[in-house]
């Protein structure tokens, strides 16, 4: 059976800001309908990472290669269709305070629509019944009206998903999007991102801060620590020696003998002999 084709293929990629190096010598291939979990500790160029692929930034050098485009050379509506094409959850993506959840979550549609649908749907809401269900897809049925004020942060990570699912694109980029909300919350939304990239057949990566969630719904974790890929492979190859040579300084700060590295166990529903 062939290989899925690549989303992303990366080779010898630097980026730089004002002299620093950021990131160095990354090399790197991603497959349609992969789950894949990005780690590590602060300042190792995950964000930069992310940025990359979604080409908002482009490599200093290197070639940065996106859904078969090298991102250097794109300009123009060739660009705008690549940044259709690649969704992405930003850490502090919020919503626009001032417009109701329905504008919010249509604002997806934005790299579909033309100027004036875009600004006749801040008056009269188009495609509504498109909202309605990306809303019911993420349990929120009723906050079609609701202003993003009134929500919970679980709620409005939630919004920011149905946003993502409007958009339809072929790539979810999540940028720690659980770093905010309590473990139990943060369980939910990484479920609810993982179950929603297998229903669009989309590639799904997450920036994961909280490492207890990578067992259940990913694929790949790969681990990046000052600027170079430093790990890559299944999450059951994560053991304790590893996140110590990773996190370096950070492994005691962020309670990391705390983590459970095993597969969490489903809790039991009884006897199965009935």
């Amino acid at each position: 059976m062939a290989a899925p084709p690549e989303v992303f293929r990366l080779e010898g990629v630097e980026r730089s800001f004002g002299g620093k190096t950021v990131l160095s010598d990354i090399a790197l291939r991603v497959h349609q309908g992969e789950r894949v979990a990005i780690i590590g500790p602060s300042g190792a160029g995950k964000t930069t990472l992310f940025r990359l692929l979604s080409a908002v930034l482009k490599p200093s050098a290197g070639q940065v290669l996106a859904l078969g485009h090298d991102t250097r050379r794109l300009r123009g509506r060739a660009l705008r269709h690549l940044r259709r094409d690649i969704g992405v959850l930003y850490q502090n993506d919020n919503l626009i305070p001032h417009l109701r959840v329905v504008h919010n979550v249509l604002m997806g549609r934005i790299g579909h629509w033309g100027l004036a649908r875009t600004l006749l749907s801040l008056f009269w809401p188009q495609q509504l019944p498109v909202a309605r269900a990306a809303l019911q897809a993420v349990e929120l049925p009723d906050k079609l009206w609701s202003m993003p004020g009134e929500l919970s942060g679980g709620q409005q990570q939630r919004v920011v998903i149905a946003r993502l699912m409007v958009q339809r694109p072929r790539v979810m980029l999540a940028d720690e999007p659980v770093s905010q909300l309590d473990l139990r919350l943060g369980r939910e939304i990484i479920g609810l991102l993982a179950g929603i990239a297998r229903q669009m057949d989309a590639t799904l990566l997450v920036n994961l801060h909280t490492l207890e969630l990578l067992h259940e719904h990913f694929d790949r974790v790969i681990a990046l620590r000052e600027g170079r890929l430093f790990w890559e492979g299944a999450p059951k190859g994560i053991s304790r020696d590893l996140l110590r040579d990773l996190y370096g300084a950070e492994y005691r700060a962020l309670s990391l003998d705390e983590v459970t590295l095993d597969r969490p166990v489903p809790p039991s529903t009884g006897d199965p002999t009935g």
